[in-house]
């Protein structure tokens, strides 16, 4: 071969082969992720979703795409984000909590979306039944009827003579309204009188707070975006405030809280990555019924109890899953 040739052909080649691989990546799976919080605060979820995925056999860059968004907290971007994805036409949609989850549905019928968490599913609208979700929706709910007293029944044992509990949520949540219900139920039962405050923006935390810590000895906070982006702030300022307070899930207790009692979180991330696969390979999301959590937390910070002058009892500690000392 002349040398002039030789060099036409490389040439060629040095064009087709960067095709090929764009062709390539394109023909990849791609995930669209919906995240309700940061990346670094949701890192330990991510991982744990995508730790499963590679035990099922999908790694990143090499036969599929994870495109990541990230609302930080703010309500308003869930839409958006998820018309993105819809734009981008990826070709599944992982979410995580209920607004988010509500947002991708409403952006599309067509693609499909599984959610890792949801505190209702069927009450807030997301699927019309767990065994039979129907449409392009499945996912983990994170709903448990009896946590609630479980929740506050060892909640008092390490706040002993409890009889005011103020509780925090976002009203503008559709599984805050299941979860204040459940709260209030069992609160009664254990002759606990629950004062409710409502929130919608983190710059009202500082107003609710010069409320609340003049009427509560403690506080219950509801597992949702807003106050999951903003645990470490509100934590501090019930510390300031000398109230214990409580959580359904252990983020809220790394980040500072006293006690927290719910679904494993990670767990769920990574059996979120079960269904994607099952996705991925075929089956639909409407024949995929709807777990439940199948492991639970009680994370305990030690480091608060100290701040607050609580005494955590023997007993409770030998039962958490998680001790901040």
């Amino acid at each position: 071969m002349r040398r002039r040739e030789f060099i036409m052909l490389l040439s060629s080649a040095a064009v087709t082969w960067p095709c090929a691989t764009r062709a390539e990546r394109s023909a990849m799976p791609v995930i669209g992720l919906l995240g309700s919080d940061a990346a670094p605060a949701q890192s330990e979820w991510t991982d744990a979703f995508l730790q499963r995925l590679r035990e099922l056999g999908w790694s990143e860059g090499r036969n599929i795409i994870v495109d990541y968004r990230w609302s930080e907290g703010h309500a308003e971007r869930f839409s958006e984000i998820a018309a993105e994805f819809v734009q981008r036409k990826v070709t599944l949609i992982l979410t995580h909590t209920t607004p988010p989850t509500l947002a991708a549905k409403q952006a599309t019928s067509t693609i499909p979306i599984v959610f890792a968490t949801a505190g209702d599913p069927i009450g807030a609208g997301i699927v019309p039944s767990l065994a039979r979700p129907g449409g392009n929706i499945t996912g983990l709910s994170s709903q448990i009827p009896d946590a609630a007293g479980k929740r506050l029944e060892l909640f008092q044992q390490v706040v002993p003579g409890l009889r005011r509990l103020a509780t925090l949520a976002d009203v503008d949540n559709p599984y805050a309204a299941l979860d204040l219900r459940q709260f209030n139920e069992a609160a009664g039962t254990l002759g606990i009188e629950v004062l409710s405050f409502e929130i919608r923006r983190s710059e009202e935390l500082d107003s609710v707070f010069d409320e609340l810590k003049r009427r509560a000895d403690a506080l219950y906070v509801l597992p949702v975006p807003l106050s999951l982006a903003n645990r470490a702030r509100i934590n501090a300022m019930a510390l300031n405030a000398r109230l214990p307070t409580l959580y359904a899930v252990r983020e809220y207790v790394e980040a500072g809280g006293l006690m927290s009692y719910g679904p494993n979180w990670p767990s769920m991330w990574r059996r979120a990555a079960d269904l994607v696969d099952k996705i991925l390979r075929g089956a639909k999301p409407a024949e995929i019924p709807v777990e439940q959590p199948s492991e639970f937390d009680l994370a305990i910070n030690l480091i608060t109890a100290k701040a607050l002058g609580l005494t955590v009892p023997d007993k409770l500690l030998a039962l958490a899953n998680a001790v901040i000392e």
